[in-house]
């Protein structure tokens, strides 16, 4: 399984975090994030991905949760994924960085992170977050998820033992490196 075999890992907080290429909706963790639209009632690129492996079940669960707001996240189970549940966060679409899209990118992570906590999990895993059709800058993205996760887990204890970055590709898993590494943990 590919992330058995992580690029990179560091301990933050009690946990391993770990970045891995990988598809998302096989890995075998307590949640999965999802890179989740408005109507959280699937989309393209890892929201769908997510939605079709999970099954139809998934999209009558997020019918009921009356979608979400950008920086927003909210849990589902995760029915046939190896994932016992889904969090799906609403990242924000780029507009050049005036309009906070940093703070709301953060706040996917944060929130992801608070709803891990509240659920008593132990693992979870993200993807790169508005890095695909919301057109935030990879290289931005990947800073801003690590230097909000490492912030989190740093200043608060929680339940998690492990957090996986899983990248769509080696460029995307690259970024996240590099962001590890100014961060000191590489």
């Amino acid at each position: 399984m590919p992330n058995d075999n992580p690029l990179l890992t560091a301990e933050v907080g009690g946990a391993r975090l770990e970045i891995t290429v990988a598809d998302i909706t096989t890995l075998d963790v307590d949640a999965i994030v999802n890179a989740a639209n408005s109507s959280l009632l699937g989309g393209g690129g890892v929201d769908g991905a997510i939605h079709r492996a999970a099954g139809p079940e998934l999209l009558a669960e997020c019918r009921t949760l009356g979608g979400a707001k950008t920086g927003e996240a909210k849990t589902t189970r995760g029915y046939k994924l190896k994932a016992r549940h889904v969090i799906h966060t609403v990242g924000p679409v780029w507009n050049g960085g005036k309009a906070h899209e940093d703070d709301l990118l953060a706040s996917c992570y944060r929130r992801s992170l608070a709803l891990a906590a509240e659920h008593q999990l132990r693992s979870i895993a993200f993807p790169a977050i508005s890095t695909g059709v919301y057109r935030f800058p990879p290289d931005r993205a990947a800073r801003v998820a690590a230097g909000t996760v490492v912030s989190e887990l740093a200043g608060t204890p929680r339940s998690l033992e492990r957090v996986i970055f899983c990248c769509f590709s080696d460029e995307s898993a690259q970024h996240h490196c590099i962001a590890f590494a100014d961060l000191g943990l590489a």
